[in-house]
């Protein structure tokens, strides 16, 4: 493994409750095809050092050092991707993501000192599509930012596939990035949707947690433990008021992974 540069640890804080953050709301509006990468860390020389490796890849930077100047850059700058350090002022990035989640699908990388499973889960979990604790090499951070940004990034060729997947009540809609149960809205993360759309993409066939792996982050990505699948399981069922037990939506095949429980008749 690549020897990592030692970087200063960030002090925690612990930032205002989460409902603090519904003040914050914005819209994504248009973006314009210059979109640039937002580096949000309150220690400066952090921001200095990431800046200069995306600024030498070819990437348009800009910065912000507190959770809520991140939260306005999101809605000022429409940024392609936002580099955001977990511990901020006033606004911490956890709440900044499910924030963000809520309206819109840019793209986070989280950086933290906090890199135990648990904290990388709970990062996953509310959000956020990569997660990278500190010290980190930047070098690598460039990767991981080009591998987010090609993994997001609509095809270009090749017909894509229907938009609407369906299963009984649920529906899940591609362009929209929307899901309901018998009509009701239902918010999932981008991990939780990608998560879904692979199983009713499989049509029953049963999924190892390895292909969740590589459907939910991408082809080779070695990081993640297969615990975090189960955990976004969990969390995917509890939004979709799914039994384990009596599964109407995700079924488990103790032993071999996860599939799309079988549909009852579709609603008229």
């Amino acid at each position: 493994m690549a020897a990592r540069s030692a970087l200063p640890a960030i002090r925690p804080d612990p930032g205002p409750p989460e409902d603090d953050v519904d003040a914050l709301a914005y819209d994504p509006g248009m973006r314009d095809a210059s979109r640039p990468i937002l580096v949000v860390d309150d220690d400066a020389k952090i921001v200095r050092l990431v800046r200069t490796y995306l600024e030498r890849d070819g990437f348009r930077v800009v910065e912000a050092s507190n959770g809520r100047a991140a939260l306005a850059a999101i809605a000022l700058e429409a940024p392609a991707l936002v580099v955001l350090d977990v511990m901020l002022p006033e606004v911490d990035g956890l709440s900044i993501v499910r924030a963000v989640r809520r309206t819109d699908r840019t793209p986070i990388i989280m950086l933290s000192a906090r890199g135990t499973t648990s904290d990388r889960i709970e990062g996953l979990t509310a959000g956020a599509d990569d997660y990278l604790p500190k010290p980190f090499s930047p070098a690598e951070l460039v990767v991981r930012v080009r591998r987010v940004l090609d993994r997001t990034a609509a095809p270009s060729s090749a017909a894509p596939p229907s938009p609407v997947l369906r299963s009984g009540d649920l529906l899940l809609d591609r362009d929209r990035h929307e899901a309901t149960v018998a009509g009701q809205d239902v918010r999932l993360t981008a991990l939780e949707f990608r998560l879904l759309a692979a199983l009713l993409e499989a049509k029953g066939r049963v999924l190892s947690r390895d292909q969740l792996m590589d459907a939910v982050y991408g082809d080779g990505e070695t990081d993640v433990l297969d615990r975090t699948i189960d955990v976004l399981v969990k969390r995917l069922r509890e939004k979709l008021g799914d039994d384990a037990d009596r599964p109407r939506y995700v079924a488990t095949i103790r032993g071999f992974g996860y599939r799309a429980a079988p549909a009852g008749p579709d609603p008229a």
